[in-house]
């Protein structure tokens, strides 16, 4: 399929851009080199600019120029070393205008910014060139066509022709149907026949023909069907054997238009080109009864080298006997490197343009000159693309440098995850993409991508360290020839930002609770406990709580399940722990391992219920490993657990069976019993849990017990918080409490102020609030003076004008422990200092203690009622602490004023230690 020279040059005319050239005079340049005239477009000047090439004739028209009328024609378009373009003509091509020994060539470019033409700007070059004299025999061999053209001026008689048509000579040749002499018929000779085609025909079949006063010529492209490859002295020629006949006036004459063309004769060793081409060319030789050489010079890109610039480039050009020979060095000046690729892989080609100019003396044709250009390309030699990762730390950023290239190479997308992105387009990706220039005309692309981009890999190493990893694939293409290939680009940077996760673990009276703070390595690590992976169906099966909320994951196991290790047993408390695992979500490699352990209380192994039913939990401990649980019994081997896990064992029975025994003492009546565990055939226990019921006359008071082991444990007792609140309501109904924004208040005489202390942590219903005196100042500090009175010891103090009531507290939605909450109100009728009314803000203070409901008996120092005599704090062993609030502004009524928002001392909250 013909491809239009149009699109080819739009390829080169982009292909601009990415060349520096040094600046010529004008868009266009023309040089005469012999026979053969070239015309340059200057790359600088057509920069990023969309050609299409026309050949002028003499009559004006414009002829767009493509691959086959080239070839027909004696044209020839190339590039020189990735930039300027170069259009080349012969002498005699069909559009050029001859004028004694002056040819003339006119050409015109239309260069346009986008790709439909639109908008172009035209530019007209007429250039000519004197050339002779001329031999009598001349040939070209030129990269895509033959060319012979012949001295006409001795005509030779033709015998024996028979012709099978009439003349005709209105389908001549325009061109050489004005002159005298003009072409008629074509034969060519084949080894099977011979065959004759008129001129309309041979033209029709891509052949040139044309005449001029003095010469025939015939331009023959290599594609053509009657060319044939013939093999002499090891060399193969593309051959094509004719006779031309044309019109002298009224004779009709012939000439011999056979041509021949070297098309191999390349060899490549030891990083050399050499170049043989034979002097002795059967089809050209033919009936040559002698030979001499006249002539023989070379050179490169059609300019002639003097033996001098031959040796500083290191040319070598031998005359031998039979056959001419030039050697020269891959990769010297006067050729270039080209990018190649084969099979998908990147490689490089060494190009260089020789012509060989060949005049020789023989008995039949006189003086011939033969001009042979030879386009010569190295083999594929695969190379290698460095790629380098540069780390800027300080902006967290990869610079990733993929080359060098020639310059004949562009980058066209990047594959990012799979998907293929434009380069244009890959900024919005995060990508942004360079190019760096050399010196030598090489080029890199350097890739810039933040470390936090989402297509950068992060993955955690050691100790600190992450591993980011760019992985994209290039796709280059190279011009003109829009050969394509890939390089997958795999940079790896070490940074020391690893943040790790981490954990806090709490207890509250039933749970163990984890909760894992995420750095930022740990996206794909799951969690495990030992080699179980902790799903959230997994987890609702154990009835435990698993919540990740992005920035935290919150692990809840209830303190007697499968996965909590029992490690400590007194008789006081149980230290239980959970261990939690975090492993590579890929690998499953250990990564990070998190454990919390809490002290409970043995109550929680225990029930003592009114009617007599007693249920008790036995624990498997740390390194009863061979215990089986299911095989625990009571002190009667016939009472066995109702509910066996693999680490606990349920027992539920009546005081009255299972081998209990009872004890009397005073008002109460003790219950005791063991959970026991036997290895087959030995009656000593090796694992002894030792309960008891203790009950009064009317009902349940306490319940403890013990465990016996071999060393027994021992672990310290553990330690907790009460959190204590004082609020100030806006009415008796205590429903609705200031906000922290509606502070400071502002209260009139004679209003009551509703105050409430709650103990917020913990919820236990055998905890209770007990107040012990609560007082009034003028500063923030509970110490200041003066101060005034408003309970005293846990009772009102209804002297002065500050009258305090307390309220009962009942059970409701907000105040499900009523124990944990006490309310009074003080009426403001005067607040004085000296004798002066006070009318400035009052900070509230109270004092309370914490006592215990199960205190058998009540303490002195928790009577929990009114106790005149006795100071609460004095000697208490017993939890306490202080909570304040405020301020409160006083006024008259009379002085009522609107008070801008101010911004209010916030409630406290005080914190003691149990």
């Amino acid at each position: 399929m013909e491809l239009n020279l149009v699109q080819r040059l739009l390829l080169i005319g982009i292909l601009f851009s990415e060349v520096q050239t040094k600046e010529k005079p004008g868009p266009m340049s023309s040089e005469c080199l012999g026979n053969l005239l070239r015309i340059t477009l200057s790359a600088e000047y057509f920069e990023n600019k969309h050609l299409s090439l026309s050949v002028v004739d003499q009559s004006g028209t414009a002829w767009e120029l493509g691959e086959a009328m080239a070839a027909q024609c004696g044209y020839a378009v190339t590039y020189s070393s990735w930039g300027s373009i170069e259009f080349r003509a012969s002498a005699l091509s069909c559009h050029s205008r001859l004028e004694k020994d002056v040819f003339t060539v006119t050409i015109q470019i239309k260069a346009s910014p986008t790709s439909d033409m639109s908008n172009a700007t035209t530019h007209l070059k007429s250039a000519s060139c004197h050339y002779g004299p001329w031999s009598p025999r001349e040939l070209i061999c030129g990269s895509n066509y033959m060319e012979i053209s012949v001295r006409s001026e001795v005509p030779q008689t033709i015998k024996d022709f028979v012709q099978d048509e009439p003349e005709d000579w209105t389908f001549v040749f325009p061109e050489a149907k004005a002159e005298a002499a003009s072409i008629w018929q074509i034969v060519f000779h084949q080894p099977e026949e011979k065959r004759a085609l008129l001129v309309s025909n041979a033209w029709s079949a891509g052949y040139g023909l044309n005449t001029t006063d003095s010469r025939v010529l015939l331009r023959v492209p290599h594609t053509a069907a009657q060319v044939q490859l013939v093999k002499d002295q090891g060399i193969t020629f593309s051959v094509l054997r004719s006779s031309t006949f044309y019109k002298y006036q009224w004779v009709i004459l012939m000439v011999d238009t056979g041509v021949a063309c070297p098309v191999d004769g390349v060899d490549y060793a030891n990083k050399t080109i050499t170049w043989t081409v034979p002097k002795y060319i059967p089809p050209l030789s033919a009936g040559v009864t002698s030979f001499k050489d006249v002539l023989v010079e070379a050179g490169v890109d059609l300019r002639k080298l003097s033996a001098k610039e031959m040796a500083s480039r290191k040319y070598v050009l031998l005359n031998e006997l039979n056959a001419i020979m030039m050697k020269i060095p891959i990769g010297a000046e006067g050729g270039y490197y080209k990018t190649s690729v084969s099979n998908g892989q990147l490689g490089t080609k060494y190009s260089i343009s020789l012509f060989l100019e060949h005049q020789w003396e023989d008995s039949r044709w006189g003086l011939t000159k033969h001009t042979i250009i030879k386009e010569i390309e190295t083999p594929f030699e695969q190379a290698e693309v460095s790629i380098t990762n540069n780390l800027n730390l300080s902006a967290r950023l990869m610079n990733v440098t993929v080359g060098t290239f020639l310059p004949d190479v562009e980058l066209v997308n990047l594959t990012i995850e799979g998907v293929a992105v434009a380069v244009p387009e890959v900024v919005q990706h995060g990508y942004l993409i360079h190019r760096a220039r050399y010196t030598n005309g090489s080029q890199a692309y350097i890739i810039q991508i933040p470390l936090d981009a989402p297509s950068v890999k992060k993955e955690y190493m050691r100790e600190a360290m992450r591993a980011y990893t760019l992985n994209v694939t290039l796709t280059f293409v190279t011009h003109p020839s829009s050969e394509t290939f890939v390089i997958p680009v795999i940079a790896l940077s070490a940074v020391k930002d690893a943040v790790l996760p981490s954990a806090r673990g709490f207890c509250d009276g039933r749970n163990l609770h984890l909760i894992v703070s995420h750095g930022n390595v740990d996206q794909n690590w799951l969690p495990f406990i030992s080699d179980w992976h902790l799903t959230p169906e997994g987890a609702q099966k154990y009835n435990y709580s698993l919540r990740d909320n992005g920035t935290h994951l919150a692990i809840s196991v209830p303190f007697l399940s499968s996965h909590v290790n029992y490690e400590g047993f007194h008789t006081s408390a149980i230290k239980a722990s959970f261990y939690l695992t975090l492993k590579d979500g890929l690998t499953l490699a250990h990564r990070r391992d998190f454990s919390v352990s809490c002290i409970f209380s043995p109550s929680e192994l225990i029930q003592c219920l009114p009617n007599g039913t007693v249920i008790i939990t036995a624990i498997k401990l740390v390194g009863d490993e061979d215990l089986d649980t299911a095989l625990l019994v009571l002190r009667d081997r016939q009472c066995k657990p109702s509910l066996v896990t693999e680490k606990t064992a349920t027992f539920k029975f009546n005081v009255n069976t299972c081998g209990t025994s009872r004890k009397f003492n005073g008002t109460t009546m003790t219950y005791e019993n063991e959970v026991l565990y036997f290895r087959p055939g030995n009656d000593t226990p090796i694992y002894q849990l030792k309960f008891l019921c203790s009950y009064a006359v009317e009902q349940t008071v306490d319940a403890r017990y013990e465990s016996k082991k071999s060393p027994p444990p021992s672990i310290k007792p553990g330690f907790g918080c009460l959190t204590l609140s004082l609020k100030l309501f806006k009415e008796k109904s205590y429903s609705e409490p200031y906000q922290e924004s509606e502070y400071p208040v502002v209260k009139y005489l004679r209003e009551a102020l509703y105050f409430e202390v709650e103990l917020l942590q913990p919820k236990d219903a055998r905890l209770d609030l007990n107040l012990d005196d609560c007082w009034a100042t003028n500063s923030q500090s509970q110490d200041s003076l003066p101060q005034w009175h408003i309970l005293k010891h846990g009772c009102e103090n209804n002297k002065g004008s500050y009258r305090a009531v307390l309220h009962k507290v009942n059970y409701s939605l907000r105040a499900k422990f009523p124990q944990h909450l006490k309310r009074f109100e003080v009426r403001m009728f005067a607040f004085v200092q000296g004798t002066s009314l006070l009318q400035e803000q009052l900070y509230f203070h109270c004092s309370v203690v914490i006592c215990n409901t199960k205190q058998q008996p009540l303490d002195v120092f928790c009577p929990r009622r009114c106790n005149p005599g006795k100071h609460r704090l004095a000697h208490s062993a017993h939890p306490h602490g202080q909570v304040s609030s405020g301020p409160v502004l006083v006024r008259k009524k009379n002085n009522q004023e609107r008070l801008n928002a101010l911004t209010s001392d916030r409630l406290n909250k005080n914190y003691f230690g149990l």
